[in-house]
């Protein structure tokens, strides 16, 4: 038998908005009273050093296809290339 997660049970990083699931060891950060949770390091890192600029009420910029892979790809490599282009 398998519990389904409730909405309340996934949190969105505010830097990356990603889904993070709260109940596997990920970063987290306190700020005024309130717990985020993020997919990565870098991203806790990128809130602490400015958290209002991921608060702010203006929705995030829409970023492309290609964009979005780019930053993924630094993201999972830690900004190296691959092996396979070495």
């Amino acid at each position: 038998m398998s519990r389904e997660k409730t909405p309340a049970e996934i949190y969105i990083d505010p830097v990356c908005l990603m889904r993070v699931d709260p109940h596997k060891q990920h970063p987290t950060f306190t700020y005024r009273m309130r717990t985020y949770h993020f997919c990565a390091d870098s991203c806790c890192r990128a809130f602490e050093n400015n958290p209002e600029n991921y608060l702010s009420e203006k929705p995030p910029p829409k970023k492309n296809l290609w964009r979005r892979y780019l930053d993924r790809l630094n993201k999972a490599t830690g900004g190296k290339p691959p092996s396979c282009c070495q």
